[in-house]
């Protein structure tokens, strides 16, 4: 008898922390939290201000390609972290960023300015977020989502373990239909670099009028990349099915190979395989900070901590750059960076005993206001901190839209790194809200998508 009600204890435990909370926890949203989440309140100090809306559309100008003026433009550093004071700061940096220091302590920095928590979303994504925490659960041990539907965006506002954290940032709101033209460099350790060009699209199914229902139940994106430069990878395609349960049914991936004039299927497009032109240095799931499914890892929920994170980093996508600008040995040019005091959720993502990825441990930190990945450290089988990635994030005001200006991703053992997101050069900025058709996102599609 004893044994039949603790296992029903641990039966009703276990429901719990997969299931959606109570109506009485959801009308804290927009409350004591903010509308996504985050605590409203600032910190002891004052160096986190409450959240009082965020920053208004019209906060800056916009200009003929989309750029963004920056409104903080005047404000000037409080005080800059460099190797000889690291020490004094270590408390609120990740391990990956003080070895950054140690790996580069003649030009590494980290420029801390005045903290805005610029981030708000559209009033209909604030309505979903609020049917999410009422309504969507977890299952398949964390590695999927029911009762997720309609604008599906933020599946738990109000997490209770890590693995709920870490699909806040999957589900996150990318604005709709995104496209975007963007480069990615991997500079040899003395600088020098080809840019990669893309021209990336990302479609959500409730944005696709003529999506079949049902065959788009499990899909959560769809995603088209087309490498246009340099001339040797020009023409090669990429269409990636992003599904929500990814064990049930894993992500759908097709290569159009400009050389071979074929479509073929890429199973390869996950996890940690080699992320598309990167010369070995980012996996397929360091897209967009950590993309793909959860299920390889036993994610851990630390906590809330202060954190010095890339925040408001309009600076760094300004349109008077070029990338040699941006792109310098061993790492960006800092000087163009810009840190702010936040608070973030630490997660610890440890592969399972039964699953095999070359990062054994990854350590992340979470922006509260936006459910971004700011900064991840990254180990290897051995426990050796091997890369540090850094999400350098802005808000685009104008559509209410958190992404990310560049994501770095520093292999502090061989001295090079990935800059990958840089748009200066471009002839416009993200185009937000394009109009989708379900046939723009099927194999068939991919051959017309080739430049030769």
């Amino acid at each position: 008898m004893r044994k039949t009600i603790a296992v029903l204890a641990l039966s009703l435990l276990a429901a719990h922390v997969m299931a959606a909370v109570s109506p009485e926890e959801a009308a804290k949203l927009g409350t004591t939290l903010t509308p996504v989440g985050a605590e409203k309140a600032g910190n002891a100090d004052g160096s986190i201000p409450a959240w009082t809306g965020g920053i208004p559309k019209n906060a800056g100008a916009v200009d003929s390609k989309g750029f963004l003026a920056d409104p903080f433009a005047n404000e000037k550093p409080l005080f800059v972290i460099t190797a000889a004071t690291v020490d004094k700061y270590k408390d609120k940096l990740s391990d990956g960023q003080v070895a950054m220091f140690k790996r580069y302590p003649e030009t590494y920095k980290i420029p801390v300015y005045p903290s805005h928590r610029t981030v708000n979303l559209p009033a209909d994504i604030y309505e979903s977020i609020k049917r999410s925490a009422l309504n969507v659960k977890a299952i398949n041990d964390g590695n999927g989502l029911e009762n997720f539907t309609g604008n599906r965006y933020y599946a738990f506002p109000i997490p209770k373990n890590g693995v709920e954290v870490l699909w806040n940032h999957i589900t996150r709101y990318h604005g709709g239909n995104l496209r975007r033209i963007i480069t990615q460099a991997t500079p040899q350790t003395n600088g020098s670099y080809t840019p990669i060009r893309f021209e990336e699209e990302v479609a959500v199914p409730q944005a696709i009028p003529d999506i079949d229902a049902a065959k788009a139940a499990n899909v959560l994106s769809f995603f088209k990349q087309s490498v246009t430069a340099p001339a040797r990878l020009a023409g090669n395609v990429l269409l990636v099915h992003e599904t929500l349960d990814q064990v049930k049914e894993p992500r759908l991936a097709w290569i159009y190979n400009a050389g071979q004039r074929r479509v073929r299927r890429a199973p390869q497009v996950s996890y940690d395989g080699p992320g598309t032109a990167s010369d070995g240095l980012r996996t397929t799931d360091n897209f967009d900070m950590f993309s793909g499914a959860p299920d390889r890892y036993d994610w851990k929920l630390v906590g809330k901590k202060e954190m010095y994170i890339p925040y408001n980093s309009y600076k760094l996508d300004s349109p008077s750059l070029k990338y040699d600008d941006i792109i310098k040995a061993g790492h960006i040019n800092q000087d163009l960076t810009r840190y702010e005091l936040h608070r973030v959720w630490e997660v610890v993502g440890t592969v399972k005993p039964s699953e095999r990825h070359i990062y054994a441990k990854r350590h992340m930190y979470i922006d509260e206001d936006s459910w971004q990945v700011a900064l991840v450290d990254h180990y290897d089988g051995r426990g050796q901190l091997w890369r540090v990635a850094e999400g350098h994030a802005q808000f685009y005001y104008d559509h209410q839209v958190p992404a990310y200006t560049v994501e770095t991703l520093y292999d502090i053992i061989a001295g090079r790194y990935i800059a990958l997101g840089m748009k200066n050069e471009e002839k416009s900025s993200f185009v937000f809200g394009f109009a989708a058709k379900a046939a723009d996102y099927t194999p068939a599609a991919l051959r017309a998508e080739g430049v030769r």
